[in-house]
């Protein structure tokens, strides 16, 4: 073989191999592993989208942990998580800083109309609950409100619809909304302050256990009554009605983004349904025939 045949031989075995490795490093949806972060409160939904997913494509491997939203978003900044499952309407600052740190437009990806609910024990006599009550309970030494934890997003979101910051406002604190539930009904004059993801899940016996615990209280504002039902979400009329919303830091379609597409699709919408909270991209249509 001549030089110049052998030079050519070399350049296209380089060409070759440099074409295989674009192919194998190349972003893929349908495999591979991702890490979800999520705050406790939407846990339950977060699992369920990520068990759907595994089912549809069989060669991922999706890990849903919990973390505090504000530090779970944090870790997102640092590139130290890819996917984060949020709740809190970001400031302009958040949002500067996302767009900052990820080099990526700010567009949350909507999936899911949640609640935060205020719960008491099922021997209460306590039938309702209202925002004035809440606004004074917050600023009580009685601290009368007890969260799930510090930097939760049950707390972040009620400070925020409060227009107060956390720090701000006075609560106890149990760990965890399952735990909460469970030591309610220690203290018999308190509000417990949960995500309705914690039990929404209407057949699943663990859940249902748990509703029977407590009762969820009415919202009375400017002399009507509100629920934490579907049609209180969808028409956002429930006072604490809140859009869950992924943020990641991919500017590509590979994984993260294809959990998230198939999320907010019709498959991803049903799951959510099931999980008992309102779809955000598909509502149910009753049609009439005449």
């Amino acid at each position: 073989m001549n030089n110049s045949l052998k030079i050519a031989f070399i350049i296209f075995i380089t060409i070759l191999s440099g074409c295989s490795k674009k192919k194998e490093s190349s972003p893929s949806y349908n495999k591979g592993d991702l890490t979800i972060l999520t705050d406790e409160s939407f846990q339950s939904v977060t699992e369920a989208l990520a068990e759907g997913y595994m089912i549809n494509y069989p060669e991922t491997k999706l890990k849903v942990v919990t973390k505090k939203e504000d530090l779970g978003f944090l870790d997102l900044l640092k590139g130290k998580a890819r996917i984060v499952v949020m709740s809190k309407e970001l400031s302009a600052d958040e949002i500067k800083e996302y767009e900052k740190q990820v080099e990526l437009k700010f567009l949350p990806a909507k999936f899911a109309a949640d609640a935060v609910i205020f719960v008491v024990p099922n021997t209460s006599s306590k039938q309702s609950v209202s925002i004035e009550e809440i606004e004074k309970g917050l600023q009580s030494d009685e601290k009368e409100f007890i969260f799930d934890g510090t930097n939760s997003s049950n707390l972040n979101f009620v400070a925020q619809k409060l227009h107060k910051q956390p720090k701000d406002l006075k609560f106890s604190v149990i760990p965890g909304s399952k735990n909460l539930i469970e030591e309610l009904n220690k203290y018999p004059n308190k509000i417990g302050v949960i995500g309705l993801n914690t039990f929404s899940r209407p057949y699943d016996e663990a859940s249902i256990e748990l509703r029977n615990k407590v009762k969820i209280l009415p919202i009375e504002s400017k002399g009507k009554i509100y629920t934490a039902d579907y049609a209180g979400m969808r028409e956002m009329k429930y006072p604490f009605t809140r859009i869950l919303y992924f943020l990641a830091n991919e500017g590509n379609f590979n994984i993260a983004n294809g959990f998230i597409r198939f999320s907010c699709t019709q498959l991803g919408q049903m799951i959510v349904q099931k999980e008992g909270l309102q779809p955000y991209n598909i509502y149910k249509r009753e049609v009439q025939m005449r």
